[in-house]
């Protein structure tokens, strides 16, 4: 009987190492990832991965689909490119990887608008670019002008859209730190790639990919980073005073017309002519931040599936507006190149001319605060001065 049952368990324990044997080959072609799984468990995932449809399961009484990553590789033939060895790091690498849409998502939120069909009553969504390190601004802007509130009988709602930065335990504490900000805030959309400067239009693409899964009826969108200062208040009046409910074109701010392509190489604006031949862009409004309706960012969205990926991520904004027929247009509130004063000796951070405006970039975390109060101060006069 002993003989029987040492017997027994050494079978089953071949079998528990063929299965453990099965699953290491499958894992090493496949990785697989679940929405809902904690961050460490999740953290050796490639970043140029691409992203199949497995099965929908049940997490917490919600239920997501289990994704399966496929790696995405390098495109090489990039090497043979026309001086191609001669470009900066950073360009190479987007280059190698520019072919790669589709990334594992870490960290999600499918109920952000109400679900599909009750994403029209958010009236404004603000999407905010951040990185995985500026914690300090995410809790500034939690606090003040990214507040989710009701102003004018309408919703404004937040989202930061991030990727993931460093390597092993520097990811593994930055990835675990926003996941702690979820539990506690349910604002953040996190994808596996590295968040660069050079990848911001890869983080657009896949947040605009999202709002049409997730938040399709939404009636604005303000997308814009998270060092600036916004009166978002000011933006739910102008949207309000508006001909156009969100079902109509709008993409409003700092407009930009014949930008000239940066050629020279020490810029981080550097674009090669492997990347782009033509000596000007399309008119586009700058990535600082700018107004859209729901409407144009799902155009937008179509027009990107056929437009490749360029690394200036307003430009390319202008580019899937060209494809459309659209124009930006520009919105004198919008100061994405900082403040140009109606008189010198002005403050720069008079809080009774930031009151008039729609948007500043840029601001220090601590200034963002002391504005934000100064400028929404009740008691706050900002009458004509009376004296001669």
């Amino acid at each position: 009987m002993i003989r029987l049952f040492r017997k027994t368990i050494t079978v089953s324990q071949a079998f528990v190492l063929l299965g453990a044997l099965s699953m290491v080959i499958y894992l090493s072609k496949y990785n697989i990832i679940h929405p809902n799984i904690p961050i460490l468990l999740v953290s050796d995932v490639k970043n140029d991965s691409q992203v199949m449809p497995l099965t929908t399961v049940s997490s917490h009484g919600s239920t997501s689909k289990v994704q399966v990553m496929e790696k995405c590789d390098a495109n090489m033939s990039v090497t043979s490119l026309t001086d191609f060895a001669s470009l900066p790091d950073a360009i190479k690498n987007f280059l190698f990887y520019r072919h790669c849409r589709h990334y594992p998502m870490l960290l999600d939120l499918p109920g952000k608008c109400g679900g599909i069909n009750q994403s029209e009553e958010v009236f404004l969504l603000l999407v905010i670019k951040s990185s995985p390190n500026n914690y300090d601004r995410r809790e500034v802007l939690r606090k003040t002008w990214a507040k989710e509130r009701m102003h004018n009988g309408v919703w404004i709602r937040r989202i930061f859209i991030l990727g993931s930065s460093g390597d092993g335990y520097e990811k593994i504490k930055l990835n675990k730190l926003l996941q702690a900000e979820q539990e506690e805030f349910n604002d953040i959309l996190q994808w596996d790639f590295h968040d660069t400067f050079h990848n911001l239009t890869l983080k657009q693409t896949l947040f605009l990919g999202w709002m049409e899964r997730n938040c399709p009826k939404v009636r604005f969108l303000f997308n814009g980073d998270d060092d600036v200062f916004a009166n978002t208040d000011n933006m739910v009046e102008y949207l309000q005073s508006l001909d156009n409910n969100g079902s109509k074109h709008l993409f409003t701010g700092y407009l930009f017309i014949n930008e000239i392509v940066v050629r020279w190489k020490g810029s981080k604006y550097f674009i090669p002519n492997v990347i782009q031949e033509t000596k000007t862009y399309a008119p586009y409004c700058g990535g600082g931040g700018y107004l859209l309706s729901g409407y144009t960012a799902l155009v937008i969205y179509k027009m990107s599936q056929s437009i490749t990926i360029h690394p200036i991520d307003d430009a390319y904004m202008g580019m899937c507006l060209a494809k459309a027929g659209l124009e930006p247009s520009l919105h004198v509130g919008v100061k994405t190149l900082g403040l140009n004063m109606p008189s010198k000796g002005q403050d720069g951070l008079e809080p009774c001319y930031l009151r008039q405006l729609l948007l500043v970039h840029r601001f220090l975390p601590s200034e963002m605060y002391l504005m934000w109060k100064q400028v929404n101060d009740p008691h706050l006069d900002c009458r004509p001065s009376t004296k001669l």
